[in-house]
């Protein structure tokens, strides 16, 4: 396929928008995947493309986090390494499986995160006393977070968050942070399987990964600086609009 000049700008700017999004509160793609179809490009094409895409934006994320110290890679690296495990098998089982009850399900939990993180007042960036330890953790919720982010994704992002508050006990912006090296280690595993099967659009991707860095690198940064106060709603609205568009296209 051939794309205009105009085309190219225009997913540069989405994919900046959505490098934004994703960092503070997850759910980027459901700005870039509706563009790249948009675009006429085919829906494996624009999947596989905005996996390219999302996975440079997180990996953006997760660099200037480390860089802050705001992630401690010692301490959750088999965090890590079981969401990777989990990812690489939910991405296998795709390939067989039929994932419309998982869309059916979507917008529920998609509401009940959103109403559970307006209305509860212990969601902030104080560290609270953990439910689970991190190996537990490691061993139950991470791989079954990066199998769901392999078998359909959308969403992700958030609910890595919210895990690592209500059963890790980390403030926000804590759990924000470390959500993007488990969502990045979701999403590499994923990407390769489509880089395998080819289905990427490279000069689409590549144009979309510049827009997506920048908003990410804006993002991270508003983290560290603002917190919660910024977080908290963008998580809310973010999972509203989900729920809405995902129960709009199954009507």
């Amino acid at each position: 396929m051939e794309f205009s000049l105009g085309t190219l700008v225009f997913l540069f700017g989405v994919a900046l928008i959505a490098g934004w999004v994703d960092t503070l509160a997850g759910g980027g793609g459901l700005l870039t995947v509706p563009a790249l179809l948009l675009t006429g490009m085919p829906p494996a094409s624009a999947i596989a493309t905005n996996k390219l895409q999302g996975s440079c934006g997180t990996l953006v994320a997760t660099t200037y986090f480390l860089k802050q110290g705001a992630i401690q890679f010692r301490t959750i690296r088999w965090l890590v390494l079981t969401t990777f495990l989990g990812s690489v098998i939910g991405s296998w089982l795709v390939l067989k499986s039929n994932t419309e009850f998982l869309v059916r399900a979507l917008p529920i939990l998609l509401v009940l995160v959103g109403c559970y993180v307006l209305m509860s007042p212990n969601i902030d960036d104080t560290d609270k006393r953990h439910t689970v330890s991190l190996p537990i953790f490691a061993i139950s919720a991470a791989p079954t977070l990066g199998f769901y982010d392999g078998f359909f994704g959308p969403g992700t992002g958030s609910f890595i968050a919210l895990s690592l508050v209500t059963l890790c006990g980390y403030g926000l912006s804590k759990a924000t942070a470390n959500a993007k090296i488990l969502n990045f280690t979701s999403n590499f595993s994923s990407l390769l399987y489509f880089i395998l099967f080819g289905q990427i659009v490279w000069i689409v991707g590549g144009v979309m990964i510049i827009g997506q860095a920048i908003g990410a690198a804006i993002a991270a940064r508003m983290v560290m600086k603002v917190g919660a106060a910024l977080i908290k709603p963008i998580v809310v609205t973010v999972c509203f609009l989900m729920a809405i568009r995902i129960f709009w296209q199954t009507l």
